[in-house]
C-alpha cells in the first residue's frame, strides 16, 4: 500500500510552491465535501469556541479553511518526504530561539507544549534550525498505514520518538540528556489520565502528565507555535516560559497550558485541528 502511494507523493512533492499549495486546497475541499461526520465536528466545535464571537458563516468559512489547511500540511509532508529537508526549511523562519535554551545553561532539558496547529509536523523538522536535539511524545494513530507514514515522516526528522503509553521514563531519560521534549496537548484526554479545565471557556478533559514531569524535574515549559503566512512561508514562534504556580497546583498548571494553546489558535484558527473530538470527555 505505502508502495502505490509512493508516485502519488513524489508528484506533489514535485509540484511547484504554489501550484502544490493550490492543490493542497483543493485535496482540502475535497475532504469536506465527502468526509460529513467531520465536517460536522468542525462546525460544532467551532459553535463551542467561538458562539458569542463568530457568526455562522464566519464559523463555517473557518471549518472550511481548517480542511484547506490540512490538505497543504500533506503537500508540504511530501515535499519533506521525497525531497532534502533543506527544501522545505528554508521556508520557515525560529523566532526568539533563545527561549529554547531555557534550563540549558545547568545542562537540563527542556518541556515544549504545542498542539495540532499549523504544520505540526513540519514544526517537530523545525527543531534543526535551533541546534537543539528533539524528542517527541507521540500516541500511536488508529490507522495502522498512517501510523507507520507519520512514524517514518518524524524519524526523517531526526527527531527521537517516545510512545506516549508507558513513556515516562523515556521522557525523563530525553531530560537528563539535555534534550527537548515535544509534547501536544491539545486533545481530548481519558477521564483517568486528564484533569478539567478550561479550553475556549468550556470544561476540557486534559493530560495532567506535562505538568506532572514539569514540576517533579523542575523543567521550564516552552510554548511553541508553527503558524502558516500567506505567502507560503512560516513562523515558528517561541513564547515565555509558562509560569509555575506557587502552590505547584497540577490543575492550575494545566489550565495555563490550556491558555496558551488557545491564545495560538486565535491567531490564526482556521490552521487547527477543528475536526477533532476535544470535548468528548465530559465532566
Amino acid at each position: 500500500m505505502l508502495g502505490a502511494l509512493a508516485p502519488i507523493g513524489l508528484l506533489l512533492a514535485w509540484l511547484p510552491s504554489r501550484v502544490g499549495l493550490w492543490v493542497g486546497r483543493r485535496l482540502g475541499d475535497l475532504a469536506w465535501a465527502l468526509l460529513r461526520g467531520r465536517r460536522a465536528m468542525a462546525i460544532a466545535n467551532l459553535a463551542r469556541g467561538f458562539g458569542g464571537e463568530r457568526t455562522d458563516a464566519e464559523r463555517a468559512r473557518i471549518a472550511r479553511a481548517s480542511f484547506q489547511h490540512l490538505g497543504m500540511n500533506l503537500v508540504e509532508s511530501c515535499v519533506f518526504f521525497f525531497r532534502p529537508p533543506a527544501v522545505l526549511l528554508a521556508r520557515v523562519e525560529l523566532r526568539d530561539a533563545e527561549r529554547l535554551h531555557a534550563g540549558a545553561a545547568e545542562g537540563r532539558g527542556v518541556l515544549l507544549l504545542s498542539g495540532h496547529f499549523g504544520n505540526w509536523e513540519l514544526l517537530a523538522a523545525s527543531h534543526a534550525l535551533s541546534g537543539r536535539t528533539l524528542s517527541v511524545v507521540m500516541r500511536p494513530l488508529d490507522a495502522p498505514l498512517l501510523d507507520r507514514l507519520v512514524a517514518r515522516f518524524r524519524l526523517r526528522t531526526g527527531a527521537e520518538l517516545i510512545a506516549k503509553r508507558h513513556g515516562l521514563r523515556d521522557v525523563l531519560d530525553a531530560l537528563r540528556r539535555g534534550r527537548m521534549v515535544g509534547v501536544l496537548l491539545d486533545q481530548n484526554a481519558s477521564r483517568s489520565e486528564g484533569v478539567f479545565v478550561p479550553f475556549f471557556g468550556i470544561p476540557a478533559s486534559t493530560s495532567k502528565s506535562l505538568a506532572l514531569i514539569a514540576l517533579r524535574t523542575r523543567t521550564p515549559v516552552v510554548p511553541v507555535f508553527i503558524r502558516r503566512l500567506p505567502d507560503g512561508r512560516h513562523w515558528v514562534e517561541v513564547d515565555p516560559p509558562v509560569e509555575v504556580p506557587p502552590d505547584g497546583d497540577v490543575v492550575a498548571y494545566t489550565a495555563a497550558f490550556n491558555r496558551a494553546v488557545e491564545t495560538a489558535i486565535r491567531r490564526a484558527p482556521e490552521q487547527w485541528l477543528w475536526l477533532h473530538n476535544r470535548w468528548k470527555t465530559r465532566p
